[in-house]
């Protein structure tokens, strides 16, 4: 999952180039939701829906506020960078929502690691300051936020998953999701024959390949599985891996710049996943938030 995840950046950004960014993120969710019900239907398994109402707000959360600013996000910063922001803060995000919803507790070493988050964080942005990084550091601040959305769509999904197949889950909320990327998609973009002219293109159908083969039906739903058996909190461990497989990628393929503020920022943020992932306690099983 860590992998694939990884590799999914740069593809993202290089698709946008092709069609509005959240026009993609809608298409590559459409696609990915007939693709579960292809599978759903091929295997026989369920598709009722059980606790509606927090289907469609974890859909929201997880697919249409998270993909909206995550796509938007990408088209204007670096990819390395990006993965960075998106993948160090998931844990701490986890962390602080999930004990909002008392399925984790905030401990000293776990404070110790969201104030080197955001350490971390700050020495990323400080990089991106300067005359003509209005654009980027946008998009950083948007995949922030994308990053709070989906952290908290997994704090919310968590009880589903013990009455609800994974990959029924994974369908409902990547369909639910992908309808709510249309309406944002209109009011932020517009609307333009054009665009679907343009999935056409090698760029789009190559990023949009990628995307829903490895990122929805390979990694998501590897995700989904690990949230149901771990926890939201001890899935969020391929943000150990992602960003190094993105950073890689974006400075050997796409030329993208990684300095001493990106490499101070990004070790202070991995130091600061290491430390919140390795507090040692037993796993166990979700419980109903309160």
């Amino acid at each position: 999952m860590a992998l694939i995840w990884g590799l999914t950046w740069l593809p993202m950004k290089i698709a946008s180039e092709a069609v509005p960014p959240i026009f993609l993120a809608a298409m590559r969710f459409l696609l990915a939701g007939l693709c579960y019900l292809a599978f759903i239907l091929a295997r026989g398994l369920p598709l009722k829906v059980n606790q509606p109402g927090r289907v469609i707000v974890a859909s929201l959360l997880i697919t249409t506020g998270c993909y909206s600013l995550l796509f938007w996000g990408v088209a204007r910063a670096p990819t390395g960078l990006s993965s960075i922001v998106n993948l160090a803060l998931m844990p701490i995000f986890v962390i602080l929502v999930a004990a909002f919803y008392r399925q984790e507790r905030i401990t000293l070493r776990r404070v110790g690691a969201i104030g080197l988050g955001v350490l971390g964080l700050v020495m990323l942005f400080s990089g991106r300051t300067g005359s003509g990084q209005e654009g980027a550091l946008l998009g950083l601040a948007a995949v922030a936020g994308a990053t709070l959305s989906y952290a908290w769509g997994a704090v919310v999904s968590r009880p589903l998953m013990q009455t609800m197949h994974p990959i029924s889950l994974a369908f409902w909320e990547t369909s639910i999701g992908a309808l709510g990327l249309i309406p944002v998609s209109l009011l932020v973009e517009g609307y333009d024959p054009a665009y679907f002219a343009g999935l056409a293109d090698p760029r789009a159908a190559f990023g949009l390949a990628i995307l829903v083969l490895g990122g929805s039906l390979g990694g998501f739903s590897i995700y989904l599985w690990l949230v149901r058996d771990w926890g939201a909190f001890r899935a969020g461990l391929y943000s150990f891996v992602s960003p190094v497989v993105a950073v890689a990628v974006g400075v050997a393929f796409a030329n993208e710049a990684f300095g001493w503020p990106e490499a101070l920022g990004m070790t202070a943020m991995l130091s600061a996943t290491a430390l919140a992932m390795t507090e040692g306690r037993p796993l166990s099983r979700p419980r109903e938030a309160g």
